[in-house]
């Protein structure tokens, strides 16, 4: 078991090391400067919200001021409000494996989980109108639970809660339609999207995936994998900001099939023809609804420029190292017995997060954040620990570590 001393100096030579440390200072954080070397925050709960990229207020600034404040209605022509959902899905393409074209970005996460969940079961009965079962993850995030029960509610379906592992034996010629997240929210665990993608398709049913705890963390390949629907919000891993829009995905080879059951004026084929008969437009425009969320939707895409430049599977190799070295630091750290990971140690089945059971976990959690590490509790004893490679250093790590086991102990 490695001293104390020596992490703290490991920590500081992985630090020197790392090819992303430079992107830390585009993010506003806590500096030493601002506290003393010991005291700095540690920030490891942007998988809840990510941290607030530099180049936004001033953005903001020009959009409230000039954009708004100046051009007014102008703007949705002259400062490219209208093409923006478009735009900006182009910007997260490449974060999770997708051809441009396939990506809209607007309403809420769980708007989009209704929008694509109908949109399947009405695909996947095409070809086989007896498809009437919608599997969703057992273990997921309760709001896709809820929406997935509507949505079954509303296309005459039964819902079916399966363990993502347990899904290609659940599958059959009833199902229409597979919900399943990409990361656990609760344990940080990697499902086998690949390997159950192909599962869903061999089945003859579409598949439907959460991206909301893996996007800008490691690789997805939409693309790739043959998805067809994935939903996915941009106020964790992204920092799009508080309630920042989220993104639907589409397979290019679906999209003249994709039947929005919310069909908005703004993905009418001609929006300002104001026709009394609805005609979806061509593309993944046909995924908007309403009049976009302009400023929220700004603030994401000058967030979204922090990824210039950065490789994903350099993300990806960070985050292994950086959870890897939190957890040799905890056992280092921490008395054995008084934590245990629920996060899978290998690393083809972990997320960017480490989930620890730990007793009294809530209280445990409000004292970590007093003392400036700050991450979250789940009910009834989990502490979420996010490690966001843009901004999280290895220093940050260990002191995170020491801290716990100062409070736990």
């Amino acid at each position: 078991m490695s001293e104390p001393s020596e992490l703290a100096v490991r920590a500081k030579k992985l630090d020197a090391a790392d090819e992303l440390a430079a992107k830390r200072s585009e993010f506003v954080l806590d500096t030493v400067s601002d506290h003393a070397a010991d005291a700095a925050g540690v920030y490891l709960d942007g998988n809840s919200l990510g941290a607030l990229p530099v180049v936004v207020p001033g953005r903001m600034e020009d959009v409230v001021r000039r954009q708004w404040g100046s051009l007014r209605i102008r703007s949705w022509d002259e400062s490219g409000w209208w093409t923006a959902p478009e735009r900006i899905g182009e910007r997260i393409a490449p974060l999770v494996g997708a051809a441009p074209g396939q990506i809209v970005v607007g309403d809420s996460t769980s708007v989009n989980v209704f929008k694509a969940l109908v949109a399947a079961v009405r695909m996947a009965r095409e070809t086989d109108a007896g498809r009437d079962e919608i599997l969703v993850d057992a273990t997921t995030f309760p709001t896709d639970g809820y929406i997935a029960g509507s949505a079954a509610r509303m296309t005459g379906c039964t819902l079916r809660p399966v363990a993502p592992a347990d899904v290609p034996g659940a599958l059959s010629g009833r199902t229409a339609a597979v919900l399943l997240n990409h990361v656990d929210y609760r344990t940080g665990r990697l499902h086998d999207l690949p390997g159950l993608t192909a599962a869903v398709h061999a089945a003859g049913a579409v598949s439907v995936w959460d991206l909301c705890h893996s996007a800008g963390a490691l690789p997805v390949g939409l693309d790739e994998h043959g998805v067809d629907l994935a939903v996915g919000c941009t106020y964790k891993y992204l920092n799009g900001g508080p309630g920042s829009p989220a993104y639907l995905y589409v397979r290019r080879e679906l999209q003249d099939r994709f039947d929005s059951p919310l069909p908005g004026w703004n993905s009418h084929a001609e929006p300002f023809g104001m026709r009394s008969d609805y005609e979806a437009a061509p593309g993944a425009v046909r995924g908007r609804v309403g009049t976009p969320d302009i400023l929220s939707m700004l603030a994401l895409e000058a967030a979204l420029e922090v990824w210039d430049g950065v490789s994903i599977d350099a993300v990806r190799a960070k985050s292994l190292a950086l959870t890897d070295f939190f957890l040799e630091c905890v056992a280092a750290y921490v008395p054995p017995g008084t934590v245990e990971s629920l996060t899978p140690a290998a690393h083809g089945e972990r997320g960017s997060q480490i989930s620890l059971r730990c007793a009294d976990a809530g209280d445990v959690m409000k004292r970590l954040i007093a003392a400036r590490v700050v991450g979250d509790f789940r009910p009834p004893d989990v502490l979420r620990f996010g490690f966001t490679p843009l901004y999280v250093g290895f220093g940050d790590v260990e002191r995170a570590a020491r801290v716990l086991a100062e409070v736990v102990a």
